[in-house]
Parts: structure tokens; C-alpha cells; sequence
């Protein structure tokens, strides 16, 4: 579903709120009318039958209406839970010199409710053996965003590695890196820096 549908979905939701209140309102307006008595001419007799001296007393009792909008669980949730997501992580196996390495992630709600997917909670962590060398969670640059995730609508990201050490440091050396997905769970990725 593309994001005209789902504004037309949401419009026409809306419509159909705003239409039973109207006819609500209309409802208890006409109620009130009949209760009235519903002409001036007949305010104009009882008004001369009272005593001009006494004061009118106000009605005693007006109808309320009360509208409670409950919005459907389809359309709205909470944070994504861990075990409702499918995370997963693409590389290349290889990158020759001056070529930075990108790692594409993948999140699919798998619940039935849409719920709220904070992106700043994902980082990729590349290594060498025990050496940690770069993660794309401290070199971030901007806010994460948070974006909402339907049932099954993939939500892809790109994270791009400058080849650095740290988010400053010197290149690194050619050889055999290892790239994990932090804050969730995925297939690491072997790869290589030529």
C-alpha cells in the first residue's frame, strides 16, 4: 500500500467520524427544538400568562453529547516489540581500494498491529578478530529517525563505512572484516578490503 492509499484510508475514516457526529448533533438539535415547543407564537402566550414581576428560570437540564474516538489497532501502535521484527543485513563480499563498503538493512514488522520502529536502535559493527574497528551507531551524524512499520511493509537502510578506524581515525588495512548488526538479530557479514 502506497502512501496515497493509506491517506485515502485515513481520510475516509475520518469522513465517516465526522458524518455520525454531524447527524448526532443534528439529532439532539432537533430534540431540543421539540422540546421547546418549536414556534414564537406559542412563547408569546405563555410569556403574557406569566407574571411580568417573576424572573424566567433557565432549563434545568441540556443534553451533552460525548464522541469517543478509539483508533484502530491496524492503523496505530506502540514500539516494535524485538520478537515481532525481522531484521536482516546485505553486503558485498568484496571491496576493492577506495571503495566503501555499504551494508543495506532490512526491518519487517511481523505483528498485526503497526507499531513505532526507532532506526537509531540498529548499528552495524564491523571487526578484525577480537579488534573492534568501526561502528556506524557512534559515528552517527543527524537524530535517528522513527518511522511507523505495517505488517509485512519492509523498511531498507543504507549504512555506508568511509573505511576509517573510529569515526576519525586512519584507514583501514586491507584484509578479512566481519560486520554485525547491533540491537537485533541478523547473519553477521563476511567481507574483504582489497
Amino acid at each position: 500500500m502506497d502512501a496515497d492509499t493509506e491517506r485515502y484510508s485515513l481520510d475516509r475514516y475520518w469522513r465517516r467520524r465526522v458524518a455520525v457526529l454531524a447527524g448526532m448533533v443534528c439529532a439532539v438539535g432537533a430534540l431540543a427544538w421539540a422540546c421547546a415547543g418549536g414556534s414564537s407564537g406559542g412563547d408569546e402566550k405563555v410569556a403574557g400568562a406569566i407574571d411580568s414581576a417573576a424572573p424566567v428560570d433557565p432549563p434545568t437540564a441540556v443534553p451533552t453529547v460525548t464522541v469517543t474516538v478509539t483508533p484502530e489497532p491496524a492503523q496505530y501502535g506502540g514500539p516494535c516489540r524485538p520478537r515481532d521484527l525481522v531484521l536482516t543485513m546485505a553486503a558485498a563480499k568484496a571491496y576493492t581500494a577506495g571503495q566503501s563498503p555499504r551494508f543495506r538493512i532490512t526491518a519487517v514488522n511481523t505483528s498485526a498491529a503497526s507499531c513505532r520502529f526507532d532506526t537509531g536502535a540498529l548499528s552495524v559493527v564491523v571487526t578484525s578478530g577480537k579488534d573492534r574497528i568501526w561502528s556506524s551507531g557512534e559515528c552517527r551524524k543527524g537524530r535517528p529517525e522513527k518511522r511507523t512499520l505495517r505488517r509485512g511493509v519492509p523498511y531498507t537502510a543504507a549504512v555506508t563505512w568511509d573505511r576509517r578506524r573510529g569515526c576519525t581515525g586512519p584507514p583501514a588495512r586491507p584484509g578479512t572484516y566481519v560486520a554485525a548488526l547491533k540491537g537485533g538479530k541478523a547473519s553477521k557479514r563476511i567481507f574483504h578490503l582489497r
